[in-house]
């Protein structure tokens, strides 16, 4: 299993575990994290906005050109911000820290 730690807008971690390959906001969901992911994942939004943690976001794969211009639209948008529906989990991810914005 892999661990990810979600920190709610009030700064609470919350922990959370799934399967290789699940998606991030797969997780989230079933964690019962407030993010939307009003597309379900097919790049038409950008209610699945998250922050991944300085120390852990040289771990994931580079996002793609569509989701940097999504990310674009984000007026909260930091230099590690991701998509939650973009992130596939796999062992290198174990302990993930990810911020969910207000």
């Amino acid at each position: 299993m892999i661990r990810v730690v979600f920190v709610g807008p009030d700064g609470t971690a919350r922990s959370a575990a799934a399967e290789s390959d699940t998606r991030l906001l797969d997780v989230a969901r079933a964690a019962g994290e407030p993010l939307e992911g009003t597309c379900n994942g097919d790049m038409a939004c950008a209610t699945c906005h998250v922050v991944v943690a300085a120390a852990d976001f040289a771990r994931l794969p580079p996002a793609r050109d569509e989701e940097e211009d999504l990310l674009d639209l984000v007026p909260s948008a930091t230099r590690t911000s991701r998509l939650a529906c973009q992130i596939r989990l796999t062992a290198a991810l174990d302990g993930l820290t990810v911020r969910v914005p207000a």
